[in-house]
């Protein structure tokens, strides 16, 4: 191509990329598929390959640099990038507000609430709208420039885009606001400033390809993005996928509040977060916090927070600063999620497959407003990686109602008095042997007939998503197992109102009521009782697997290994498990038992009728609205159709609800169908 024509050419591959950009990462909307973005990219790079003299910095193939840096040079702020102060409390929050006031005499005060992402902040500058230099926050007065890893990140962008003058003035922006602005755009600088995020789905997408590889794990969201942002090869930093939202602006525009720092930010290209919000007085803005307190794992990053920010910024000379950080500002912590704490003693217990799993037991503490006084250890090569003894000084941390770990032991705490942690020899529920489960990192009780493992499996028996059992739970469970009346599943069929009356916790109705919920369910389809069984290995979707393939119990009984190991996206393990459960005689006896005591197995016959999505592949992400994610599944299995965890060529549809994750963009770039929620009830429906 002729150069005139070339530069022409690449001059509106790049308008139309950032169009697109700007789309997809400000205004949440994806105009074109990533297939399409793609070949626009290509079609760039081929013309600023065949023309170098055509590069500028600003183009989208700048992204990535070349050779790595030797060295991060040091940057000094135009203003300092401050830490803020910290408030625990509703208290601390009111307190703030006092002193304030205490400043300000008679001045009204409202705010702007923001959530407070867990990142590496940054300093973003632009010359004449181009993106020129980015820079950590170091001491506060000195970063280092970090501008070609900043660069990687697709939500940066690499020139600033000019807002109409009507888009400012809804906003609020005066006419001499606009003209500043406007000004900064033409001839000078602008500053932005915010933080650099890794999302908890790339995050854990990183560390299952790292295990995969054999690499090291990434420690936490937090860490692995100020670790990609300070490698010295972009191309490692390109690699960990980042995000960055602003914030501020730390260019004088002559803005009314704080609120218009953020649209205007916008406005501009950059992302902002959409759940920051506008508080009328202070406790607007401690509701903010309190609500996000609950909701923070519906947020895709770590959020350890809000920042309540007095949002008059004619306000904020006045406050000034004080020590490291300004009043204007406070950072309104969460309940803590991590603390410290002792291990006392390490406890093992017995899973419904054999396998002993480590707990400590801690000296209690409060952890993200609740008291814990254990944590999981998973197993024993986990306790080996921490370096952990009993009588150790320890971090714990807490995510939401999961059961707390232990992430970090304090070595330099120890007194020497600490006890080395092995495991048992013999099972601490039968005192059975215990086995290292070979290819395994595991350690299993031997003993087929352990009353833990027997537990467990009549609890998982009777569990909401096996044959679900109302009012059978594990401590009703164990007391009939303590009583004699139930050995394993087939028992619970004999069970009469009168073998229930005498015991504790049990009357007339009561003992009515959970025979009758136990005859209720004696009739189960193939794929639930398969799951029932509780065989390794083998869950829900494994269980449909094998129900689908072979249609009824007799079969499975009887198929052969290789016939199993057939079944698409069942692996060797998985096979040779179901294989040699049901052909175990002890099983085999269980299976006899169960119906002779009336438990009926449905076989899986499919017909034209009820299975209009036979052959069809479902992939569900994200959050439903109008139905649980178990409800679409069973709805899917009803008519026929699979369900896939993973997106291939095979897939027909993926489902797509509310902040979906990486499947969508796999989905994408497949060219896999893509639906919402609405079009997933049409199908169900029969209305398309």
């Amino acid at each position: 191509m002729e150069k005139n024509a070339a530069k022409k050419r690449i001059e509106k591959l790049r308008r139309e990329i950032e169009k697109y950009r700007y789309a997809y990462h400000v205004l949440d909307q994806s105009l074109i598929s990533d297939a399409a973005l793609d070949s626009l990219k290509n079609e760039l790079q081929r013309l600023e390959s065949a023309h170098p003299e055509l590069i500028a910095p600003d183009s989208p193939t700048q992204r990535v640099g070349g050779q790595p840096l030797e060295q991060f040079n040091k940057v000094k702020h135009s203003t300092p990038l401050t830490s803020l102060y910290d408030a625990f409390s509703p208290e601390d929050m009111r307190d703030w507000e006092k002193r304030m006031k205490k400043i300000l005499a008679s001045e009204q005060l409202d705010y702007y609430a923001e959530l407070k992402m867990d990142g590496l902040a940054v300093a973003l500058t632009y010359e004449k709208g181009q993106f020129i230099l980015g820079a950590t926050r170091g001491d506060g007065e000195t970063g280092e420039d970090v501008t070609q890893n900043l660069k990687t990140i697709e939500a940066i962008p690499l020139i600033l885009r000019r807002p109409e003058k009507a888009e400012l003035k809804k906003i609020g922006l005066s006419g001499e606001a606009i003209k500043k602005l406007y000004q900064a755009l033409d001839q000078g600088r602008l500053e932005a400033r915010g933080e650099a995020i890794m999302t908890n789905r790339v995050f854990a997408d990183l560390n299952r390809q790292y295990k995969k590889q054999g690499l090291a794990l990434l420690a936490n969201p937090r860490n692995a993005a100020a670790g990609s942002i300070r490698q010295l090869d972009s191309k490692l930093a390109a690699e960990r996928h980042l995000d960055c939202h602003i914030y501020a602006l730390a260019t004088a525009l002559g803005l009314a509040n704080h609120e218009q720092e953020h649209a205007v930010a916008r406005a501009l290209g950059f992302k902002v977060l959409k759940q920051n919000k506008y508080c009328k007085n202070l406790a607007e803005a401690i509701a903010y916090h309190d609500d996000w307190e609950k909701r923070r794992g519906q947020v895709p990053f770590d959020c350890d927070g809000v920042v309540i920010v007095v949002n008059n910024l004619s306000l904020w000379p006045k406050l000034g600063f004080v020590g490291k950080g300004p009043r204007f500002m406070m950072a309104y912590k969460f309940a803590a999620e991590q603390a410290t704490t002792v291990v006392e003693e390490v406890a093992w217990q017995v899973g419904r497959t054999g396998v002993l799993t480590p707990t400590a037991h801690l000296k209690p503490v409060k952890v993200y407003g609740v008291t814990v006084s254990r944590a999981t250890l998973h197993n024993l090569d986990e306790i080996r990686r921490l370096d952990l003894k009993i009588g150790d000084t320890v971090i714990i941390e807490r995510a939401g109602d999961v059961i707390p770990k232990v992430v970090k032991v304090l070595t330099d705490l120890r007194t020497g008095s600490e006890k080395e942690i092995t495991a048992p020899l013999k099972c601490p529920m039968c005192g059975g042997a215990v086995e290292k489960i070979q290819g395994e990192v595991a350690y299993r009780c031997a003993n087929k007939n352990c009353y833990a493992v027997n537990l467990r499996h009549l609890s998982h028996w009777a569990s909401k998503n096996a044959m679900d059992i109302e009012g059978l739970g594990p401590k009703i469970i164990e007391q009939l197992v303590k009583e004699g009346l139930v050995k394993d599943a087939s028992d619970f069929y004999q069970l009469t109102a009168g073998d229930l009356m005498p015991l504790e916790r049990f009357a007339d109705k009561s003992a009515e009521n959970l025979v009758a919920a136990i005859a209720a369910k004696k009739k189960v389809d193939l794929a639930r009782f398969i799951y029932s069984l509780g065989i390794r290995h083998v869950g829900e979707e494994t269980a449909l697997l094998l129900a689908k393939h072979f249609g009824s119990l007799e079969k499975i009984k009887n198929a052969e290994l290789a016939e199993i190991n057939a079944i698409y996206d069942f692996g060797e393990i998985i096979a040779k498990s179901a294989y040699e459960w049901f052909h175990d005689k002890n099983n085999l006896e269980l299976l006899a038992r169960l119906a002779a005591a009336g438990v009926k197995v449905k076989s899986l016959k499919a017909t034209s009728e009820n299975a209009k999505l036979a052959g069809k592949i479902f992939v569900l992400t994200g959050s439903l609205e109008k139905l649980t994610r178990e409800q679409a599944k069973a709805k899917i299995r009803e008519l026929g159709g699979d369900i896939s965890s993973s997106v291939s060529k095979t897939t027909d549809y993926v489902v797509a609800g509310a902040e979906p994750g990486s499947k969508l963009e796999k989905a994408k770039k497949l060219g896999v169908k893509v639906i919402g929620e609405d079009g997933f009830l049409k199908i169900i429906e029969g209305k398309i």
